[in-house]
């Protein structure tokens, strides 16, 4: 990106490597705060921070992420950015797979070939070539991808594509609507919820919590903003983590498993209060072509215990293939907490990077991820998911249909085990 900063409004540029889109105006809100830091956003509502920093560098951080992005200063805007970008669908094919190209981390882990998936459908595409027919060119060249951050929607907005990867079921919400129903008979004790029914906590017999994150983002409507989020997230928190109840209670069961993700800071907050000491949740590089090491340097992502009460007892994460993004960001924060949660049920979808969104001159959208989050021994996760210490197959038809939740009777039982088998003091 190339952004340029004025005395009311930041503007923003898609790049590619011959290519410059001008794409989005951001307000300039209120005054500098503290370390300069500027306030951006769109209708009085603060999105993104920005502050500079020595020798021509600075820092984004857009509210809701886990890491900043680096800037550095250019002396002027590139002449290419100056002229007005040709609206064919051949300019619209080359930024798409330009900007892959120089965005896309995967391409040899997954041994894709992707010069020449371009000169395949390069063929195909002609001036006169429709948004229509171009968004079938798309779909085509990304969907052996295989990955659910990665998405295209048409010119007209009446279709879109997002990838999956294979034998995994893809996140729905009626889906999972109907699988929390089941879940919610067999907790057999009554569920308070916050944040637009996205949050949801029960007490279980045996001094267990059960705790539910449905989602780390749309609190109070599908248009609420990350700092009402975090308010409304804080005060559930508040309510299931009492002191009365942290003294009590013996094991807690974190489910994520139909979390289609949001704002990863919301992970990290909840992750806050499950522990006593700071800890490396994860490190943040995005793939960056200048750099001799193909990556930008790692950015380490740190869980610090809440100012608030806390629990730090024995913990079992519920996860499934409809875990995703910002769900599995946060299953890989809690790993290197201690005492280590136990992981039961199925692998997660394999997508953390935020996603790159991008708009084509001829109106037609896309987005990919462009980051890896890499674990304290250098591991990542992508296009495979986060396994689960105990396999236990989730909401298959069979258990639907018996209203039965065989994941959530493993954790129930593996914290009934755990006590039987502890020494008498």
């Amino acid at each position: 990106m190339i952004i340029t900063v004025g005395y009311r409004h930041g503007y923003v540029y898609q790049t590619t490597a011959d290519s410059c889109l001008f794409v989005q105006r951001a307000d300039r809100i209120g005054p500098p705060g503290a370390g300069d830091v500027q306030r951006f956003g769109f209708g009085g509502v603060v999105t993104t921070l920005a502050w500079a920093a020595p020798r021509g560098r600075g820092w984004i951080h857009p509210l809701g992420s886990a890491g900043n992005i680096g800037m550095h200063r250019i002396g002027r805007l590139p002449t290419r950015c100056t002229r007005p970008t040709p609206g064919d669908s051949v300019t619209s094919f080359d930024i798409f797979w330009r900007t892959f190209a120089e965005n896309y981390p995967f391409f040899s882990v997954q041994r894709i070939n992707w010069p020449a998936v371009v000169s395949r459908y390069r063929a195909r595409v002609r001036a006169r070539t429709t948004p229509g027919e171009l968004f079938n060119v798309f779909v085509a060249m990304v969907r052996p991808l295989h990955n659910a951050h990665v998405d295209v929607i048409s010119a007209d907005l009446k279709r879109g594509f997002e990838g999956l990867r294979p034998h995994t079921r893809p996140w729905s919400a009626a889906f999972c609507a109907r699988a929390e129903r089941v879940t919610d008979r067999s907790l057999h004790v009554p569920l308070r919820t916050w944040g637009d029914g996205n949050i949801a906590f029960a007490s279980l017999p045996g001094h267990l919590g059960y705790l539910r994150i449905s989602a780390f983002m749309a609190y109070a409507g599908e248009s609420s903003s990350f700092q009402t989020d975090a308010a409304v997230l804080r005060r559930a928190l508040d309510a299931v983590f009492t002191p009365a109840r942290i003294r009590s209670m013996r094991g807690l069961i974190i489910d994520v498993r139909c979390n289609p993700g949001g704002d990863d800071a919301l992970g990290l907050q909840v992750a806050a209060r499950l522990t006593s000491r700071p800890y490396l949740a994860y490190s943040k590089r995005a793939l960056d072509q200048s750099d001799r090491g193909g990556f930008t340097p790692l950015q380490p992502i740190t869980v610090r215990p809440a100012h608030a009460p806390r629990y730090t007892g024995p913990i079992a994460v519920l996860i499934s293939d409809l875990t995703n993004s910002a769900g599995e960001t946060f299953t890989q924060a809690m790993m290197n907490r201690s005492p280590a949660p136990v992981r039961i049920g199925v692998p997660t979808q394999g997508v953390f990077s935020d996603v790159l969104d991008r708009v084509l001159p001829d109106g037609i959208q896309f987005g990919l991820p462009n980051e890896e989050f890499v674990t304290r021994a250098g591991q990542t996760f992508d296009n495979r998911g986060i396994p689960p210490d105990i396999y236990v197959p989730v909401f298959t038809t069979y258990q639907l249909a018996r209203n039965t939740d065989l994941a959530l009777s493993k954790a129930r039982m593996l914290f009934t085990q755990s006590r039987r088998s502890r020494p008498v003091q």
